[in-house]
């Protein structure tokens, strides 16, 4: 399995959100393309990529520091935030994204998703699928920076797409985000033992190794990991096994 350090980006600065709410922010004193460099050289080849004023507002804000980002040698980007258009999407190609993460639009705008898939291909599409659970205990769709709750469970989403090659999907259970808690290691065996070719990503509540080992056991592809790396809480010699460079 694949660790794959996150930035959050709002206003040009690196920062966390507490299960999405805008209003719980937490402010880290460090320069988006140093921290990029730190977790290159810690073994990293794939970083993923937030703009968080792209996602509440559809208005990708931070795309100068995204295109910094992505001329970083040896390291690949996967971004996200206010991807809603093919208009944007091309952009964060030509800047030398590797990969796109799409949110809210997998949803709202399904017809319009899937002929991206034929038009830039699977292989550079991840779609990220943030959910809560009903009172029957189904994990479903919340969107547009997570103040939208759908209806449409996580299953159907990723049905939907199964026509049109999907192979990437980030998987975050909105109440473990940001709380350090652990990942919801049943709902990625659940989403394994249905969607077994699926490469998964998962995020949220990672706090150390042995979340990160309880995930690769299960079989998830790569972890998502923001605050616990932001704050050190899994040394150095933990992180190597999953940092291919390291």
């Amino acid at each position: 399995m694949r660790l794959i350090p996150a930035i959050d980006l709002k206003s040009g600065r690196c920062v966390r959100l507490y299960q999405g709410d805008f209003d719980a922010e937490t402010l880290y004193p460090v320069e988006p393309l140093d921290l990029a460099r730190r977790y290159h050289e810690l073994g990293a080849d794939w970083l993923h990529v937030v703009d968080l004023d792209g996602a509440k507002d559809g208005v990708g804000g931070n795309v100068s520091i995204i295109e910094r980002l992505a001329q970083l040698t040896d390291l690949k980007l996967q971004v996200g935030g206010g991807l809603r258009d093919a208009d944007s999407i091309r952009r964060m190609f030509d800047a030398g994204v590797s990969r796109v993460v799409i949110g809210s639009a997998a949803v709202t705008h399904a017809h319009d998703v899937a002929g991206w898939f034929d038009r830039f291909g699977s292989a550079r599409i991840t779609l990220a699928f943030d959910v809560r659970f009903n009172e029957q205990a189904i994990p479903c769709l919340a969107t547009h920076g997570w103040r939208t709750q759908s209806q449409l469970s996580l299953w159907d989403a990723v049905e939907r797409y199964a026509p049109n090659g999907l192979r990437h999907v980030l998987c975050t259970d909105v109440s473990r985000d940001g709380a350090l808690n652990g990942p919801n290691l049943e709902l990625y065996a659940q989403a394994l033992g249905k969607f077994p070719t699926i490469e998964w990503q998962a995020s949220g509540g990672i706090r150390d190794s042995a979340d990160l080992s309880a995930l690769a056991g299960i079989g998830v592809k790569a972890a998502i990991s923001g605050k616990a790396l932001l704050e050190g809480r899994i040394r150095i010699e933990e992180l190597q096994a999953f940092l291919p460079n390291a």
